[in-house]
């Protein structure tokens, strides 16, 4: 059975944050999301979601380059042929190099498509064994009377970690104030590469307060200085944006860079890829999880899919809807109980996109059309 896609919509939503989020890139009050169609040729409908912002600080890649690679090259390139299986799409799309968050975007919503063809869920169309996910919270740089407040909310509502944004000067002082009033509660920090080897002193000073992991100290594009940092630390470091392929994963386990790897779908380049990284991570006996980036209801739930295979074995950062978006724009929205997600055992992604809620956020789109030719 095989998936012939002819219509792919693109929708360029405007989605305004409960509250403004900090990281050492800067603010972000509003969140751009790229939401991706998919028809085939019965109907049957696949979402994807683009997770670019609309500056370059994460990766190269923005909501506008996300577009324009999506129309001019990979949309092109979905229409050229059937997809037998969505796993297809990664050597496919391999003639544009990089550019791992627009074909994540489209691959995703194929694979959606192909789960709904066959009657599964995304989970079981990836493979996925559990019915429920751990998840945690990711909290940004802000007043630490609020992140103490925060910390302890998402106590209460039974979140299974804790993480934090840091950047050189504000790192030890608020970890130890944490660890003051929280001794116990499983606590990570993510440095988003804000730190350099100049550092060493003030990243080995966080070993003092048993941290989960301390997440992309250095570089983003870097892998031996990590490797020089990790020998130098007893916390594990975690890469994020290091990691983009399987061959960046393989490199860094190789070299030690890293103990612990977080998996985004759209750093990576889509579900393929991210299976791939995680079956490598299982063979290496190195621990990974699934990072979260604001992403909206469809992006949620496809991490959530991801997470469900049986090496994930932290919790995740995707927390629920409510944390970040007064309405979010599926039906039923993310929820979290008592820190887990339950799986939904729906065909496909498992929740419905809600379109009026889409509509009403919806600054742009287009609709493209496979030729009969």
């Amino acid at each position: 059975m095989f998936v012939q896609i002819h219509t792919v919509i693109l929708r360029y939503l405007q989605m305004e944050l409960k509250s403004p989020f900090t990281t050492s890139f800067g603010t972000m009050k509003t969140r751009p999301v790229l939401l991706v169609e998919v028809v085939d040729e019965d109907g049957v409908c696949g979402w994807g979601e683009g997770v670019a912002f609309s500056a370059p600080w994460y990766t190269e890649e923005t909501i506008e380059t996300t577009w324009h690679m999506l129309e001019t090259f990979l949309i092109p390139l979905l229409f050229q042929a059937p997809v037998y299986h969505p796993d297809e799409l990664r050597d496919r799309f391999s003639i544009v190099r990089r550019n791992y968050m627009a074909k994540a975007a489209l691959e995703g919503a194929v694979w959606d498509a192909f789960a709904k063809r066959h009657g599964v869920s995304l989970s079981s169309a990836l493979g996925g064994e559990k019915k429920e996910v751990e998840v945690g919270v990711s909290i940004g740089i802000q007043p630490i009377t609020n992140i103490l407040k925060r910390i302890e909310q998402a106590l209460a509502e039974g979140y299974k970690r804790i993480k934090i944004k840091i950047k050189p000067g504000w790192d030890v002082d608020v970890v130890r104030e944490i660890r003051h009033h929280f001794p116990d509660v499983p606590l990570m920090v993510d440095a988003n590469s804000a730190y350099s080897l100049r550092d060493i002193d003030r990243l080995k000073a966080l070993d003092d307060y048993e941290l989960l992991m301390i997440e992309q100290p250095l570089a983003v594009d870097d892998i031996v200085d990590h490797a020089k940092l990790q020998a130098n630390l007893n916390t594990p470091i975690c890469l994020d944006e290091s990691i983009c392929s399987y061959e960046d994963a393989k490199r860094a386990i190789e070299l030690k860079s890293c103990r612990v790897v977080n998996i985004k779908i759209g750093r990576v380049g889509g579900l393929t890829e991210a299976k791939r990284i995680h079956d490598l991570c299982q063979q290496h006996h190195i621990p990974v999880w699934c990072g979260g980036m604001l992403e909206g209801g469809v992006g949620r739930a496809h991490s959530i899919a991801l997470a469900t295979l049986p090496h994930f074995s932290l919790p995740s950062d995707t927390a629920a809807s409510a944390n970040y978006w007064e309405r979010d724009f599926i039906d039923p929205e993310v929820t979290v109980d008592n820190g887990r997600i339950f799986v939904r055992q729906q065909i496909g992604i498992g929740y419905t996109v809600n379109l009026t809620e889409v509509e009403r956020r919806t600054v742009r789109s287009k609709i493209y059309k496979r030729s009969r030719g």
